[in-house]
C-alpha cells in the first residue's frame, strides 16, 4: 500500500521555506507521510496583487524588523544557524530550475544544501559557479544537471509549475498540499501531518 503524499512547494529566497526543508522529512516520515519536494518562484504570484505584498517589500520598518527577529528566534529554536545573506532576498530561480530537475531522492538534500549555502554560509546562490560547487559536493555531475537545469524545455517546465502553484491556490511560501487541502507556512507543517492523519473538518 503506497504512502499517502504531501506536496512541499517552496521557495530558495524564503527563510521560512529553509526551516520547513530541514524539518519536513523527520516529522513526515513519522506520521506515515511521503514529500513531494516542488520548488518554484514565488515573485510572479506576488506580483499578481496591485499592492504586490511581498514579505521584503512595502512592508513597514516595524513590520521588516519583527519578521527578521521572528525568523532568528525560530531558526535558533530549530538549532538552525541562520546567518543573513548580504544580499537579501537573493534570486532563488537558478536553484528551483536545478532543484526541477534534480533526481527525486536526491532533491531534498541537495534543496536543503542550496538553502544552507544561501542562509548560513552567505553564498551566491544566482551564481552558476556558486550552485555548480554545490551540486558536485552533492556527488552529482554538476555540468550535466545545470546543462538541463538551464534548457528552454525546463525554464518553460517552471512556468509551468508557477502557473499550476496558482491554480492551486498558493500564494507564499513554504505551502503543504495534501489533495486540495492547502497550509501555509513554516507555522503550518504539523498542522498539514495531522490533517493527514485525520482531517477534523469536512471540505
Amino acid at each position: 500500500m503506497s504512502m499517502q503524499a504531501m506536496e512541499f512547494w517552496y521557495d530558495f529566497a524564503s527563510p521560512y521555506s529553509w526551516m520547513a526543508a530541514e524539518r519536513i522529512d523527520g516529522l513526515a516520515a513519522a506520521g506515515g507521510l511521503a514529500v513531494h519536494w516542488r520548488p518554484f518562484i514565488l515573485g510572479p504570484i506576488l506580483r499578481l496583487r496591485p499592492d504586490n505584498p511581498s514579505p521584503y517589500q512595502n512592508a513597514p520598518p516595524a513590520q521588516r524588523a519583527y519578521r527578521r527577529r521572528d525568523a532568528e528566534r525560530l531558526c535558533a529554536s530549530y538549532g538552525l544557524p541562520l546567518r543573513w545573506p548580504s544580499s537579501y532576498p537573493r534570486n532563488g530561480l537558478l536553484g528551483a530550475r536545478l532543484a526541477r530537475v534534480a533526481p527525486p531522492d536526491v532533491r531534498p538534500a541537495l534543496s536543503r544544501a542550496i538553502y544552507r549555502a544561501n542562509f548560513v554560509d552567505d553564498r551566491e546562490i544566482s551564481d552558476a559557479t556558486v550552485i555548480g560547487a554545490i551540486v558536485a559536493a552533492q556527488g552529482l555531475d554538476a555540468d550535466a544537471l545545470l546543462a538541463t537545469a538551464l534548457t528552454d524545455e525546463n525554464k518553460r517546465g517552471l512556468v509551468a509549475d508557477v502557473d499550476a502553484a496558482i491554480a492551486h491556490g498558493i500564494f507564499g511560501a513554504p505551502s503543504f498540499r495534501l489533495g486540495t487541502e492547502l497550509f501555509w507556512g513554516n507555522d503550518r507543517l504539523e498542522q498539514a501531518i495531522a490533517w493527514a492523519r485525520q482531517p477534523w473538518l469536512s471540505p
